[in-house]
């Protein structure tokens, strides 16, 4: 136990036997068969994709700091990195998706896609058998490579699995051929990339701008293009979502947090967290661990 709540447990990609190409399907039921001892209710941490659909039942879901209802036809998106956890899927029914980061088809807009669809959505009833229907054609096409490994075919089940992210996907990426906007979701993908590997090192816009060969406007366009907020803004959200995971999850002192995220020292931290969420590291990391008690 970390600050009155239960840690995360780090999640790695484990394939089932036999299925090595980077992505799995089951389902809620098959989701409690495997976890009778219902760790799916405490933190966890994946460092996979997980797409999960509601087809029959009602639930509940937490997703870092977001507290969703479930119901019929709804959606969730577990990104790596992000902390979740299961918190009642018991009546729950309907496919989970995992796979590995490498397998998410790159095609037009769907990096803006993933950085702008929220854990959690609805969708209507025609959409959802849609994408039911994808969920199933991708698991059949899973568990005939797992039965016969001559049929595997990675090439296919990443078509597929871009067919259910188009399908269920809130906003679907618009398609398009503009020259001007493939190389704007290119540059955004870059720095989103380059963000995710050095956003504890580098806090400043102009550090990815040198580092990608871009100007700090080429960024701040595409990525207002992307997600409709600027490069710095983008940039602060990223860190601090992670300072309220180390606050939330972990027990470091408010001068490790600065450390781990890359400030001078605690007050220089402090000052960017006050700024960014209306209150300082200390007062919201005792709100949060009241909160989670009383849920606990």
């Amino acid at each position: 136990m970390e600050n009155g709540h239960p840690a995360v447990r780090q999640l790695r990609y484990s394939p089932a036997v036999g299925s090595s190409s980077g992505v799995e399907v089951l389902d809620f039921a098959a989701l409690r068969r495997m976890d009778v001892r219902r760790r799916r209710v405490l933190p966890q941490r994946p460092d996979f994709h997980v797409l999960a659909l509601i087809a029959s039942g009602t639930g509940s879901h937490e997703a870092d700091f977001g507290t969703y209802r479930l119901a019929e036809g709804g959606a969730v998106w577990i990104r790596p990195g992000m902390v979740h956890r299961w918190s009642d899927v018991d009546a729950c029914d309907g496919p989970l998706v995992l796979f590995r980061p490498g397998f998410l088809p790159f095609l037009p807009g769907f990096t803006a896609a993933e950085a702008a669809t929220p854990a959690c959505w609805q969708l209507d009833r025609q959409r959802l058998d849609l994408a039911l229907f994808a969920a199933r054609h991708l698991g059949r096409e899973h568990d005939a490579a797992v039965r016969a490994p001559h049929l595997a075919s990675p090439a296919l089940l990443t078509h597929l699995l871009a067919a259910l992210l188009l399908r269920a996907l809130p906003d679907a990426p618009a398609r398009t051929d503009a020259a001007g906007h493939r190389r704007s979701a290119d540059v955004f993908r870059r720095y989103r990339a380059a963000v995710e590997e050095h956003f504890t090192d580098w806090h400043h816009v102009a550090d990815y701008a040198r580092a990608l060969g871009y100007d700090v406007r080429t960024l701040t366009r595409a990525t207002r293009a992307a997600t409709g907020t600027g490069a710095k803004a983008f940039l602060d959200q990223r860190v601090l979502l992670e300072a309220k995971r180390l606050l939330a999850h972990t027990d470091l002192p408010v001068a490790g947090c600065a450390r781990r995220l890359g400030f001078r020292d605690a007050t220089a931290f402090a000052t960017f967290f006050r700024r960014q969420a209306a209150a300082p590291p200390a007062a919201w990391r005792a709100a949060y661990g009241a909160t989670a008690g009383r849920g606990a």
